[in-house]
This record gives C-alpha cells, sequence and structure tokens, in this order.
C-alpha cells in the first residue's frame, strides 16, 4: 500500500474504482510529468448520491462533501495513469464547477470540499492553484464536478 493510499485509510476513506467514462474520453491522461483529470462527478458506487442544484435541492454542506467525493475519483483517476499516488509531486491545480440556483454565490466553500481533502491525504504536495466556478447545470444533474491537474516525480 502507498503511503497516500495509507493516509486515506488514516482518514477512513478507500480509493474507489475509476468512475468509468460517460461520453468519448479518458478519465485521466499523462503529458510530460502532468496528469490532468477529467472532470470526476461525485459517483459512488456507480450512481449519484444526490442530484440538482446547489441552493436549492442540494444544501452548501451536502455539496462540499460531494465535492470530497469528486476530488477521491480524481485521485483514482491519477493512479489509473500514474500506477502509484506516491508519484505525486503536487496538485497543481484544481477546478471546480458548482450547479447552482441563480442566487447562489458560495460556490468557492463548495469546492473548499475538495481542496481540503487534498490537503488532508497529500500535505503540502496538495497546496494548489484553483478555480470554483457556478453552472446552470452539469451532466446527469450533479450538483458539483471537479478536475484536477497534478505533476508527478519520475
Amino acid at each position: 500500500m502507498s503511503a497516500v493510499e495509507a493516509k486515506l485509510a488514516e482518514l477512513g476513506l478507500t480509493l474507489p474504482e475509476v468512475v468509468p467514462p460517460l461520453a468519448a474520453y479518458q478519465p485521466a491522461v499523462q503529458s510530460g510529468p502532468y496528469v490532468y483529470t477529467a472532470g470526476q462527478l461525485p459517483m459512488v458506487d456507480g450512481k449519484l448520491p444526490v442530484t440538482g442544484k446547489v441552493g436549492l435541492e442540494v444544501t452548501p454542506d451536502e455539496a462540499k462533501d460531494l465535492a470530497r467525493t469528486c476530488a477521491l475519483n480524481a485521485l483514482a483517476a491519477v493512479k489509473s495513469v500514474a500506477g502509484d499516488l506516491d508519484r505525486i509531486a503536487r496538485v497543481v491545480k484544481v477546478v471546480g464547477f458548482v450547479a447552482s440556483a441563480t442566487d447562489f454565490t458560495g460556490q468557492p466553500g463548495v469546492v473548499n470540499g475538495a481542496s481540503e481533502l487534498l490537503g488532508e491525504v497529500l500535505g503540502d504536495k496538495g497546496v494548489h492553484a484553483r478555480s470554483a466556478v457556478g453552472v446552470a447545470v452539469l451532466p446527469l444533474d450533479a450538483p458539483v464536478e471537479v478536475e484536477i491537474q497534478v505533476e508527478l516525480v519520475p
């Protein structure tokens, strides 16, 4: 077990299976020392636990937890390409999309769920640049979607 997966276990988490693509793309690709994930939905066992807009059907706290799930799914996608999460030198960028009610402005707080998980699991290697964007709708009516970019050590 890698040190990163041991840290996940310490936090009571397990790395899920890679979420299969919903269309014509790969869950993650490597280019040089970087791995770029596709947008990861908060799928658990092949299903979305919650659907709808944040600020309407989904509370900000629920959405923050879903963003954590997205980040966990993104780590699984990274592992599928890198082979070992201990190869992560650092998380470079996180982009979070939040399906938002028209008056909801708390996207940064929602995407903190992903950022905080990466920090808990990777420590200083999890510190990253980030964007948190409100959108009208996401695939499958998901409340949140997260993509990450990581740099690998050789």
